[in-house]
């Protein structure tokens, strides 16, 4: 069999069928549509049943926490009357460290019961941990592909600190340097091994996720009465708030308004041999957070799971030093000292509870553990290392990738509001670009009405410039 780039390449969707267990192609019709809550459904694992399955594994039930004494801090900048009360969902409480505990446990337990040896899975970040973690409990052999060092050999130390991690619970892990054989390596491992495909964007990893929205509107109303009034959820492939979103929806209907937060990164390039170790957030930022939500199906499966567009009623971006004062401010203020990536969303949240009235409730849906690299100073020491210049200031002035400017003042800390009308645009062109046909179909304008959530003339304004020979509309009009 060909194993050369080519060759792997040309049977990139056999092989992702093969160790996903799923026809992408029966979910298909129209030019561009598919039937993305049938995929859903057909995983055949109720709320209940995932529920049961993460209890079994020592995964969720995590507490739900209210931050007293910052939201304290927060009244004190913001006008009288106002900042709301803000609770974390201590996520980093799970064995792995993190809630993509909850997408790793269900991944693997559907490997293992389909008979797979071993899951694989392609990342840098906490889901490594989680999948090695949940393979070690089920008796499955696991390797973690990272891209982990530039060109010099010289790596991240919190990507270090997760392969630590890793091979700790049993893991094999394969460091690539950057660039675009991770891909490769990725497809040709799967190949080889014919493991189990643990990726991020499968029903599996994100219905894994929905317990966690099921869970903090229970708790929040058992705890305070009520359900929350706001939800944020760090962003950046998009599964996080996509399942948050779909169990919350699943536990009520009351309107409950979905945030999602990243970390600015605006002008360095992932996959950047020299832009890759002057930025300081492996996750969670607009590298993954823009790209993914305008153009979901770029991931390592056919059709993705995370669709956040679906579900997000808001989009902010808050920068680096902010979010490394805030998680310097958790542990002096409450006494919990969790990992910067996890506090993305708890940054947004400063800002936003300033504008909201004292009786009003945020909940930011996780936490991350922290230690060795993932630890803030860590972080910021490499930086230095790297030439970054980090000093306090106004974070207005913040260039990612040259300086990391921590915050002077609390109040100076802002949720950067993302145009997401923009953002909506470009995921209906981004799905009209890779439709092979020139006509649409009604069911596609359907589609793409439930993508980003708007109606038919939000649609039908936005492709009417494009390369659209035809569409079809209700009753056959074309």
């Amino acid at each position: 069999m060909d194993m050369s780039y080519l060759g792997v390449m040309s049977r990139k969707n056999e092989i992702m069928q093969k160790s996903v267990g799923i026809d992408y192609k029966k979910y298909e019709f129209g030019s561009i549509a598919f039937d993305y809550e049938k995929m859903m459904s057909d995983i055949n694992y109720s709320l209940n049943d995932i529920k049961q399955i993460q209890l079994e594994n020592g995964v969720g039930n995590t507490p739900l926490k209210e931050l007293k004494n910052i939201t304290k801090m927060v009244r004190k900048v913001a006008p009288k009357g106002k900042g709301a009360r803000i609770f974390i969902k201590d996520e980093a409480l799970n064995d792995s460290g993190s809630f993509k505990a909850r997408r790793a446990s269900l991944s693997c337990y559907h490997a293992k019961k389909m008979g797979y040896k071993g899951v694989i899975a392609a990342t840098s970040g906490n889901y490594g941990a989680a999948v090695a973690s949940s393979a070690a409990k089920l008796g499955l052999k696991c390797i973690i592909v990272q891209e982990c060092f530039d060109s010099k050999g010289m790596g991240q130390p919190e990507i270090l600190e997760k392969a630590r991690l890793c091979e700790a619970f049993g893991a094999e892990v394969i460091q690539l340097t950057v660039g675009p054989e991770l891909f490769y390596v990725f497809l040709n491992l799967l190949d080889k091994t014919g493991y189990f495909n643990a990726s991020l964007y499968t029903p599996f990893s994100v219905a894994g996720i929905e317990t966690l929205g099921s869970e903090l509107v229970k708790q929040c109303i058992t705890q305070v009465g009520r359900e929350p009034d706001v939800v944020i959820c760090t962003n950046a492939g998009g599964g996080n708030l996509t399942g948050t979103a779909r169990g919350i929806k699943a536990e009520t209907n009351k309107k409950i308004e979905i945030v999602g937060a990243s970390v600015n990164l605006k002008g360095l390039h992932m996959a950047s041999d020299k832009d890759f170790n002057r930025k300081s957030f492996t996750t969670g930022h607009t590298g993954f957070g823009i790209p993914f939500a305008a153009n979901p199906d770029r991931s390592d499966v056919p059709r993705s799971a995370a669709r956040p567009l679906r579900y997000m009623d808001r989009y902010v971006l808050v920068n680096q030093g902010e979010v490394f004062y805030l998680t310097e401010a958790l542990a002096l203020l409450e006494g919990i000292e969790r990992g910067p990536a996890g506090n993305t969303a708890l940054t947004a949240a400063l800002s936003i509870a300033a504008d909201l009235d004292e009786d009003k409730m945020i909940i930011v849906q996780e936490t991350e553990y922290t230690g060795a690299g993932k630890h803030h100073n860590a972080q910021i020491s490499f930086a230095k290392n790297n030439g970054v210049n980090v000093y306090f200031g106004d974070p207005e002035e913040e260039v990612p990738g040259t300086s990391i400017v921590l915050p002077n003042h609390p109040g100076l800390i802002k949720a950067r509001v993302v145009d997401l009308v923009h953002l909506k645009k470009s995921c209906i062109k981004n799905h009209i670009a890779n439709n092979k046909n020139n006509f649409l179909m009604y069911e596609d304008i359907l589609f793409l009405m439930d993508e980003v959530n708007e109606n038919e003339l939000f649609v039908l304004e936005t492709i009417k410039d494009l390369n659209v020979k035809e569409i079809k509309l209700k009753g056959g009009n074309t």
